[in-house]
């Protein structure tokens, strides 16, 4: 599928790993994914409110939530965020065959609202970045407001708008 993707890059935008104060008082800690992180990082989408499961994702059973995460882990670029020894963020940027990667973030519903969401995809934009990724692109429902206003912050532009969700696309 061709999409537009705007003609300047973003950013520059930090690497992981970073801590930091979210804006409720708590320590997190943002770093890239590493294997081991696999069952810590199931058990927070199976603690996932399925109120915020959005475009199907994530799975709602621990079995296709392993399912998935070997399928979208595989193929491009992760960072978690931590709250202690919780997981509490996971942002993921997944090629789609195309040069260009599709962007996922979720954070628990006890964590959002709190800044991590958006340290959470600057550090994930900074990663891909550095390793070469060059263009990302997302879906997002149109009543997702908040999230809307997140990607346009980081430099995310409208590039689709036909339909219930919005398509937008960022260069690094």
């Amino acid at each position: 599928m061709s999409r537009p993707y705007p003609d300047e890059p973003a950013g520059p935008f930090e690497r992981p790993p970073e801590t930091f104060t979210d804006a409720h008082g708590r320590e997190i800690e943002i770093s890239v994914y590493d294997d081991e992180e696999f069952t810590v990082l199931a058990e927070m989408y199976v603690a996932f409110d399925p109120a915020d499961r959005a475009q199907g994702i994530p799975p709602a059973n621990e079995e296709a939530i392993e399912e998935w995460l070997d399928t979208i882990l595989e193929s491009g670029y992760d960072v978690v965020a931590y709250h202690g020894d919780t997981c509490v963020g996971h942002a993921t940027l997944v090629a789609d065959g195309d040069a260009c990667h599709e962007l996922a973030i979720f954070v628990l519903d006890t964590h959002q609202a709190a800044g991590i969401g958006s340290r959470l995809l600057k550090a994930l934009l900074g990663h891909a970045g550095r390793e070469g990724a060059e263009r990302v692109w997302l879906t997002v429902e149109r009543w997702n407001q908040a999230a809307i206003a997140l990607y346009r912050k980081v430099g995310f532009e409208t590039c689709d708008s036909e339909s219930f969700e919005i398509e937008m696309a960022i260069r690094l």
